[in-house]
């Protein structure tokens, strides 16, 4: 079967889980897509143990037929973080500039060499040794929220303004500034070349800074062309060029399409939109992009929940994916509590802020592709074929379950609360 027939099926069944759970399970769309299908390879994984029908086989060679690092971040990324930035409304993300960048340097850079280390130790005591510069690698990766599962899951939920900007323009963010880290990170572990803090921060300019000027000058051009227009079905098509040219030409650059992506979406959700588009067109533009949206983010967390077909699970895997959730969610709490310390002595927050940002730092897809780049074969127990890729990858995915399944689902209380204490604080 051909990959374009693959993504056909993968649509539609997504399509299937979504419509079932909204006249039945009322949960929220995307945790039901990987909730559903994680049950389904589970059921196909069972089935083929007990020789009740051979579907895993199948299964696996379908899902391995679509490269999953390429198809996020070299094909639907763009859609998704383009659309994201579309709703992100600029005097919001102005207010909260400063907390913003702290969260998505300061944090993402603490919580990095927190789990590092604290993995490191961990995998001494038990007797495995995991060499500290993968433990760090690892740290890199999850350390970053996802801008994909925090915009599709907890941006529906309508929590405090603030709440919300930081935490959505945080995952836009810190994306950036999470490659620069994890390929940095990468160089040292299977590269030939010793990074310099020269290097680092070439690579840095290059990839974010050089991604945000990119994005600005995309989104000039694209403001410009669409202001030339009249013709609503052509203003659309003009916006579906951004992340189609736009994020590929970012790639021949050598500069960061995804924050490219982020803010040439502001400035067409906050600028071209008010002078671009006619009343009609605007609605055009929010439901064109809505549908995208949801198309994209109901195959990738059906992919998701399907990826569990792709592994194989040893004991010392178990072990490590148990300890990584509290591990993660430890990292992500400290981080968060110790960037509040500085925050509150220029502003009054409300209550929930730390418990939101810390329970709604979702993980998803993004953590899963870099995952999947490692290289394979370099061995941690030979004698078991376990080997750095999966370990990196096993512990990546039950963070990125527990993140969409718990937290995306347990998360409601928490803001509902916020919200009563917004109404107090007025």
């Amino acid at each position: 079967m051909s990959v374009y027939y693959t993504l056909c099926f993968l649509s539609a069944a997504a399509m299937l889980i979504a419509l079932v759970n909204s006249k039945i399970g009322k949960m929220q769309t995307t945790i039901a897509i990987t909730a559903g299908s994680m049950m389904l390879s589970l059921l196909i994984i069972i089935a083929g143990q007990n020789n009740w029908f051979q579907l895993s086989d199948i299964a696996s060679e379908t899902v391995a037929s679509i490269n999953f690092e390429d198809f996020l971040l070299k094909g639907i990324l763009g859609f998704l973080l383009f659309a994201g930035g579309l709703g992100i409304k600029l005097p919001n993300l102005k207010d909260q500039k400063w907390e913003i960048t702290v969260l998505a340097l300061g944090a993402t850079l603490f919580s990095t060499f927190f789990v590092g280390f604290v993995l490191y130790g961990f995998c001494q005591l038990i007797g495995i040794h995991f060499d500290l510069i993968y433990c760090l690698l690892f740290g890199s990766l999850i350390s970053p929220t996802d801008p994909i599962a925090v915009l599709a899951i907890v941006k529906k939920l309508n929590a405090p303004k603030r709440i919300s900007t930081q935490i959505e323009g945080e995952s836009l963010f810190n994306d950036g500034f999470g490659l620069v880290i994890f390929v940095t990170l990468f160089t040292i572990a299977f590269g030939t070349d010793t990074p310099t803090v020269s290097s680092v921060a070439l690579l840095f300019i290059q990839e974010a800074i050089g991604g945000i000027v990119y994005g600005f000058i995309l989104g000039l051009i694209f403001h410009y062309l669409i202001s030339t227009t009249d013709d609503h079905s052509m203003k659309l098509l003009l916006t579906i060029g951004v992340p189609t040219a736009g994020y590929a030409f970012a790639e021949y650059l050598h500069v960061s399409g995804p924050l490219a992506m982020v803010v040439s979406g502001i400035m067409i959700g906050n600028w071209t939109r008010f002078i671009g588009f006619s009343k009609e067109s605007e609605e055009h533009l929010d439901h064109f992009w809505e549908l995208v949206d949801e198309l994209l983010n109901g195959v990738l967390f059906l992919l998701i929940g399907m990826s569990m077909l792709l592994f194989k699970f040893h004991q010392e895997d178990w072990i490590l994916m148990a300890f990584a959730v509290p591990l993660v969610l430890s990292a992500r709490y400290l981080s968060v509590f110790l960037s509040y310390i500085g925050f509150k002595r220029f502003r009054t927050y409300n209550p929930w802020s730390i418990n939101i940002l810390t329970w709604g730092g979702l993980r998803g897809g993004l953590a899963l592709a870099m995952a999947l780049s490692i290289p394979s074969g370099i061995w941690v127990i030979e004698e078991k074929l376990i080997d750095v890729k999966e370990i990196i990858l096993v512990m990546t995915y039950a963070v990125v379950v527990f993140s969409i399944l718990v937290q995306g689902s347990t998360i409601t209380p928490m803001i509902e609360k916020a919200k009563q204490a917004e109404k107090n604080l007025d």
